[in-house]
């Protein structure tokens, strides 16, 4: 398989809710050209959509997580933390090096900043 590129998208009962909170709140950038709902993540394309069978908040928010990896992690934390972004994990070191906040958006998904640096 020759993959052209990747594209995740997260669909809402409320997508206009989410996408002001990913452009607004979470800020990241418009993916060009892909319409008001499409984000670039560091070269892939996070998209939120509607969806007839979507029905309230997530039911296993584990399931899919948005990680996003950042270069300053306590930065992004306490700016997030400041509009009151729930986060059910601050700063988890992990085995492999990584470092890992864990927050919840308006429809319960997780998505999670990870800052790593290798040695």
């Amino acid at each position: 398989m020759q993959v052209q590129g990747f594209l995740l998208n997260v669909t809402s009962e409320q997508p206009e809710r989410l996408t002001a909170f990913y452009r607004d709140v979470v800020q990241l950038p418009p993916a060009e050209g892909m319409g008001e709902t499409a984000f670039n993540v560091g070269g892939a394309t996070f998209i939120v959509d509607g969806h007839s069978e979507t029905k309230g908040k997530a039911k296993e928010p584990h399931r899919y997580l948005i990680d996003l990896l950042v270069d300053d992690i306590a930065a992004e934390e306490r700016r997030l933390r400041a509009q009151g972004v729930p986060c059910i994990r601050s700063q988890g070191k992990e085995y492999w090096g990584g470092i890992i906040s864990t927050f919840t958006d308006p429809d319960g998904n997780y998505f999670q900043l990870i800052e790593y640096k290798p040695q």
